[in-house]
């Protein structure tokens, strides 16, 4: 015998001084011991991603993935060790309901780090969405927190409007100078040739306008700087703030935000949703089907002799019972008749004792009286 044989036996469950006895269920046994290793197995696989996940450690992982898949295996091996093949099939579904019902729990919870490893590509993708989605709205919520930013960018607009108009101003008094010298005909012009008396005016003009445009943009740039450190000082603060809510969007990648990524995805996509069901119907499969290959299964050798064996052992029970009950009655018993015994021999010595005693008194009466006399 193989000691892989031997150690699909132990993983079934089943007993091996009675299972060689009747080698025709071994391939059952070692059938069903796979099924409850295996399952382990992708318990423990299951397990270790779904916590490396959380840890971000591929130690920590390794070491609770080991463990809940050997819980599992454990709880696999229970489960089918503890069903007995019986003569009404209905008694057999009746006890191994509640053990579906747990294999079914047990299938869902391996069932799902695994579909998070399965649809992993996909659900990075919307993380980076949801990703992308928060940065932005920690901007919109930033940029209401510093209002400031904004009322200060206010003002160097309307600076810059003020320098805007000047230079409109400026360079209409240009074109009229311009004119007045092209001698071109307009409302504010002469229509004479040459610099005359209109078109000097219009020089000084152009002269004044130009150095107030040129005082007025010092002027506005000096308030323009100002304003621009000031807003920088601001937009620092908020950068400074927007860094300290960065690795919290940047760490939104643990287990239940994976989940909803792929809550998300399976709305979104019926073939997604289908996958996701199949994969967890597969899983239940392999979770169920020791349970059912137990059930299905004709009542063979092993179950006979494993029926016989716990028999006896209730027999033997009844057995060192009925010894033990009479050993029990013949001891009362005896210690009544010997307790009785013992009140009544009590009883006549001193009925004895007292009738002596009383005979004694009457005697010494009877002498006290007789000397009188």
């Amino acid at each position: 015998m193989s000691q892989v044989t031997r150690f699909f036996w132990f993983c079934s469950g089943a007993n091996f001084s009675l299972l060689k006895r009747s080698p025709t269920e071994s391939n059952k046994y070692i059938g069903i011991g796979a099924t409850v290793f295996f399952t382990g197995v992708l318990a423990a696989l299951a397990a270790g991603y779904a916590l490396f996940t959380v840890f971000q450690s591929i130690w920590p992982a390794m070491f609770f993935g080991l463990l809940w898949g050997l819980m599992i295996f454990n709880l696999d091996r229970f489960i089918v060790s503890s069903m007995r093949k019986k003569e009404n099939s209905w008694s057999e579904w009746k006890l191994a309901i509640p053990r579906l019902v747990l294999a079914v729990l047990l299938a869902l919870v391996i069932s799902k780090p695994l579909e998070l490893k399965m649809f992993e590509r996909e659900i990075n993708r919307k993380i980076d969405e949801k990703r992308t989605e928060f940065i932005a709205q920690s901007k919109a919520n930033l940029a209401k927190g510093f209002p400031e930013i904004q009322e200060l960018e206010g003002k160097i607009e309307v600076l810059k409007i003020e320098v805007s108009e000047a230079e409109s101003f400026r360079d209409q008094v240009q074109d009229e100078y311009d004119a007045e010298r092209f001698g071109e005909k307009t409302s504010s012009t002469s229509g004479i040739v040459g610099i005359g008396t209109n078109a000097k005016k219009k020089e000084e003009q152009l002269d004044a306008a130009q150095v107030a445009l040129d005082k007025l943009k010092a002027r506005n740039q000096i308030r323009i700087d100002t304003l621009e450190a000031q807003i920088r000082d601001f937009m620092a603060l908020r950068q400074a703030e927007f860094e300290k809510q960065q690795p919290g969007i940047e760490g939104f990648d643990g287990l239940a935000a994976r989940m909803e990524a792929l809550a998300v995805l399976t709305e979104e996509s019926s073939a997604m949703a289908m996958a996701n069901i199949f994969i967890m119907l597969l899983f239940i499969a392999i979770e169920t089907s020791p349970i059912f290959v137990k059930l299905i299964s004709p009542r063979g050798p092993y179950d006979e002799y494993l029926e016989l064996h716990e028999d006896k052992v209730k027999l033997f029970k009844g057995e060192k019972w009925t010894f033990a009950k009479g050993e029990s009655e013949s001891r009362v018993d005896y210690f009544q008749e010997t307790h009785f015994y013992a009140t009544d021999l009590n009883k006549v010595k001193t009925n004895r004792k007292n009738k002596v005693k009383t005979e004694y008194e009457i005697e010494e009466i009877e002498s006290k009286f007789g000397k009188k006399v």
